[in-house]
């Protein structure tokens, strides 16, 4: 692949026929001379959202299932602008009640995603890889499942809604949200990670993280705020509030509209059109636009590239 491919070319690769979609966020800084004195002002830069990939799964709903991860970071390390930094949110790998088989696809998945020519990676644990043992295994190779980082004047962060049963982020993980989020001026652009949606999307089908409401009241008084999740296997655009919330695309199988059936089941394969529904998501931090902070403008997505 071109080291100079544009984004264009980069949907036609990834889409494998027109079905994946990159998405960017206009005005995703909020405004210069929004922050407190002395600290520093949005800057310019952009990441890469990957999201359920499901490394280990073996079924009717994707037979490439072992290639799209690859084509992926092919198509990611052919960017003709690298991104700055690149995340997973969630569910790496496929479940599985065996901890050696659990370890395997995790280090099969480290390994893959290696190659990846941006070095800077950040992962979240999905059900898939930390429900069987409350992120045990994900912490051995991953690192924490919850954490904080600073970009480009943005503050980053990861939270872990799948290890503790029940579907929820916990009291401990939230007094320590609580301790990290006192520390900030309610002017600092916060972007937050999730895997679950941190609000009721739909319960009946595990849409919902138990005290998520807890976790957005901590954030409301923040002015800018923005939630990237996964988990649902599709593109979904919700306002609670001023908060954003934007679900990503899978790298594995498409799942249902909320409701829209009365079981939870992958969309079936179509050889007529594969990989549809699948996708990742490219997204910009504009320090110097006019446009207005992520939380209040709608997130656009390009057109899907046909082959």
């Amino acid at each position: 692949m071109c080291a100079s491919m544009d984004r264009k070319a980069f949907l036609t690769l990834l889409g494998l026929g027109g079905v994946a979609v990159a998405s960017r966020l206009s005005g995703f800084a909020a405004p210069l001379g929004v922050l407190a004195p002395g600290k520093p002002a949005p800057s310019d830069f952009h990441f890469v959202q990957l999201s359920d990939t499901h490394w280990g799964y073996h079924g009717p709903a994707n037979p490439d299932a072992a290639g799209t991860l690859p084509r992926a970071i092919e198509a990611v390390n052919g960017l003709a602008h690298p991104p700055d930094f690149i995340v997973f949110t969630g569910d790496l790998t496929h479940d599985t009640d065996d901890p050696k088989e659990r370890r395997a696809r995790m280090a099969r998945f480290k390994e893959l995603v290696a190659g990846l020519a941006v070095k800077r990676r950040y992962f979240l644990p999905g059900e898939h890889d930390a429900g069987a043992d409350q992120g045990e295994a994900f912490r051995e190779l991953f690192g924490p499942t919850h954490y904080t980082f600073d970009h480009g004047g943005f503050h980053f962060i990861a939270l872990d809604n799948v290890s503790a049963p029940g579907s929820k982020l916990g009291a401990a993980q939230l007094s320590w949200l609580a301790e990290d989020l006192a520390r900030l001026d309610h002017g600092q652009p916060l972007v937050v990670f999730a895997h679950r949606p941190l609000f009721d999307l739909y319960p009946d089908w595990d849409w919902a993280t138990l005290d998520g409401a807890d976790a957005l009241a901590l954030l409301q008084p923040f002015r800018y705020v923005t939630v990237f999740y996964g988990h649902i296997h599709q593109q979904h655009h919700v306002m609670t509030g001023h908060i954003a919330h934007h679900a990503a695309a899978s790298l594995i199988f498409p799942l249902p509209a909320p409701g829209s059936q009365p079981k939870r089941a992958p969309v079936p394969w179509d050889p007529a059109a594969p990989y549809r529904g699948l996708g990742l998501r490219d997204l910009d931090a504009r320090a110097g636009s006019k446009a207005r902070p992520a939380a209040e403008v709608p997130f656009t997505d390009l057109p899907l590239v046909q082959p």
